[in-house]
């Protein structure tokens, strides 16, 4: 069955993809949901003339991912938290990496970092998607609070 995604959906593709999927997922799941259409032909003429009209648009909003994405290479995150040892109470998650960046200045969505959960202290990296062609490395580093 193919579909046009109105929404990014994560592990199947961006908007205005065309994708193939089981027709039980399609029905049951992502058009109920409101993440995508039916592909028939004059849906995908359709699709076909607004991405030629987003295509300007487009290149403007890469730019911008990308000029996000050098300042964030340069940012140096410390994040704080309490632990014994090495050994944290709790963990570090998505939530708190989007938090530390808010701090910062760049307010980015906790659903476009990837770096899972960590429970140690120490360096480790997230990644951060800023455009479906613009993904970077952010570094972090976790320390212990201090009494």
């Amino acid at each position: 069955m193919e579909l046009i995604l109105k929404k990014d959906v994560q592990n199947l593709g961006f908007k205005d993809d065309v994708v193939a999927v089981k027709p039980g997922y399609g029905r049951n799941f992502l058009i109920p949901q409101g993440f995508a259409q039916l592909a028939t032909p004059s849906a995908k003429k359709v699709l076909a003339e607004n991405l030629k009209q987003k295509a300007h648009k487009e290149a403007k909003i890469v730019n911008d991912a990308k000029t996000l994405a050098e300042a964030l290479k340069a940012l140096e995150i410390k994040l704080t938290a309490k632990a014994g040892g090495e050994k944290l109470f709790g963990s570090i998650t998505n939530s708190d990496i989007a938090e530390a960046l808010g701090k910062a200045g760049h307010e980015i969505d906790r659903k476009f970092i990837t770096s899972g959960i960590v429970k140690r202290t120490g360096k480790y990296s997230a990644t951060v998607r800023l455009h479906r062609e613009v993904i970077v490395e952010l570094g972090y580093e976790i320390v212990a609070e201090k009494a």
